[in-house]
């Protein structure tokens, strides 16, 4: 009888963390990228991605690079980026490789609010996956893109890497992205660059939700609270101070955008010697 009142109190203490989107491409980046070539060829411009957001004007985010990815297998996807040199862009790892799809090559696009029209556009597949990056777990979920240099414009400016040891925790930043702005949002509604202003939170709070192996050190959340975070389709893309660039985009909760729950990023400091390596 004792036995069993422990195993019952040891089963009430157990937590079921909220597992996080994986298989990126397959159930988000193709079937966004169709999505907003369409709404774009439509010219149905209303609004924009980010949950809770609003639409972002030219060259507010200069730095803000959109990805329209080629894979192997010859679908389409899409991501975000963040350009941090005239030759060097920083996304998510999982924008070039996930546990079942892989790119073979990235077009850039710099200096606009549409993804698939318009702006600077880059083709490259030199891209270089952080050598610790996991396909299960999203850890360590940050990657390198090199492309051939690119003028600056009052539309297509760096951003700065963040470093030390700040964890930003309290600190409210920007989220800007291509992807949606609410669950299974329609074409009419997904069109634009859009952001939002989000908070950091402490990992250990992050830690509540996702579990320990999934939010590590090298691991920045923000709240997703009011309904206001990141969402499908903007992976990769920059969480930003001024203009500092403090986390890429990396995961959420497989549930959606809009319920209230942390979203997880690639923490720049602890990533800032090894992008800086390949500079």
């Amino acid at each position: 009888m004792k036995v069993f009142v422990v195993l019952s109190c040891l089963a009430a203490l157990a937590v079921a963390y909220e597992p996080i989107e994986l298989d990126y491409h397959l159930n988000v980046g193709i079937p966004r990228a169709e999505v907003i070539k369409q709404a774009e060829l439509a010219a149905d411009f209303d609004g924009s991605r980010i949950v809770g957001g609003s639409a972002a004007s030219l060259g507010a985010y200069p730095y803000m690079g959109g990805l329209v990815i080629l894979l192997t297998d010859g679908r389409t996807s899409v991501c975000g980026s963040s350009l941090i040199s005239n030759t060097r862009l920083v996304t998510a790892a999982h924008c070039w490789r996930d546990r079942t799809t892989q790119a073979r090559e990235f077009t850039v696009v710099l200096g606009s609010i549409r993804l698939f029209s318009g702006g600077t556009r880059i083709v490259t597949n030199r891209v270089q996956v952080h050598g610790s990056y996991s396909t299960s777990n999203y850890n360590n979920d940050i990657a390198v893109i090199t492309i051939n240099s690119v003028a600056y414009t009052n539309n297509i400016r760096n951003i700065g890497l963040a470093s030390g040891s700040n964890d930003f925790a309290g600190s409210w930043a920007d989220a800007a992205g291509f992807g949606l702005t609410a669950d299974g949002g329609s074409i009419s509604n997904n069109q634009f660059l859009s952001h939002a202003r989000v908070q950091v939170i402490t990992n250990n709070v992050c830690r509540l939700t996702f579990g320990i192996s999934t939010v590590i050190s090298s691991t920045l959340c923000i709240s997703g609270a009011n309904r206001i975070s990141t969402c499908s389709g903007d992976s990769g893309g920059p969480l930003a101070i001024g203009n500092t660039l403090i986390g890429v985009t990396s995961f959420g909760s497989s549930r959606g955008c809009q319920h209230n729950l942390p979203a997880g990023f690639a923490r720049v400091t602890s990533f800032n010697a090894w992008i800086r390596s390949l500079m």
